[in-house]
């Protein structure tokens, strides 16, 4: 499989889940982003990596990457490998001279340790056709986002079809509200299986 490289875009605070963030990767060579909710300890371990800010003591992502450097392991590549039911998995590619080691780990700490490590981010275009966002050619054409109705609703997009919730996808990544696109992709998946 061929594989995408994705670089890290940013993050955005997640207005309907507490102490959530988004982490916003993109594609190197082209318009799609893949918006993956994370929790507040890792986003921070990602943030203090980008911002290159120096904690007093060692957070456990740098203290891994000491013991791997200790070790003379190195970690060549990250790979965004599965989407399952809305969550995302990856893998360490690690080598440590002798041989090349693949680890299961959760996405939020995979991009952590790729940053330390200063090695790339890929994903499998399967995930991104199933999980990634396009971001439209024009924004000029933003328009004030449609608020769902308060009714309730244990699935607030229920009421709408699939033309309307691709529209909806559209504004959502207009506006960079991630979140709200990933549920909405997530909404149009569950009902295309469910055909």
């Amino acid at each position: 499989m061929e594989k995408i490289k994705l670089e890290i875009l940013g993050m955005s605070y997640s207005q309907s889940q507490s102490g959530a963030y988004a982490l916003i990767l993109g594609e190197t060579d082209g318009k799609r982003r893949l918006p993956i909710i994370i929790g507040g300890f890792e986003a921070q371990a990602i943030a203090i990596e980008l911002e290159k800010m120096k904690p007093a003591r060692p957070l456990t992502h740098d203290l891994l990457k000491r013991v791997a450097d200790a070790y003379s392991i190195r970690i060549n590549e990250v790979i965004i490998n599965k989407f399952f039911e809305g969550v995302f998995y990856a893998q360490l590619i690690c080598d440590n001279g002798k041989q090349v080691m693949e680890i299961d780990s959760r996405t939020s700490d995979a991009v952590a340790l790729a940053l330390r490590f200063n090695c790339p981010i890929f994903t499998y275009e399967s995930i991104m056709s199933q999980a990634g966002i396009i971001v439209p050619e024009n924004k000029d054409d933003k328009t004030e986002d449609e608020e769902l109705p308060a009714e309730n609703n244990e699935n607030p997009y229920d009421q709408y079809n699939i033309e309307e919730l691709n529209e909806m996808i559209q504004k959502a990544v207009e506006l960079e509200e991630y979140e709200k696109a990933s549920k909405i992709r997530d909404e149009i998946k569950r009902r295309e299986r469910s055909k």
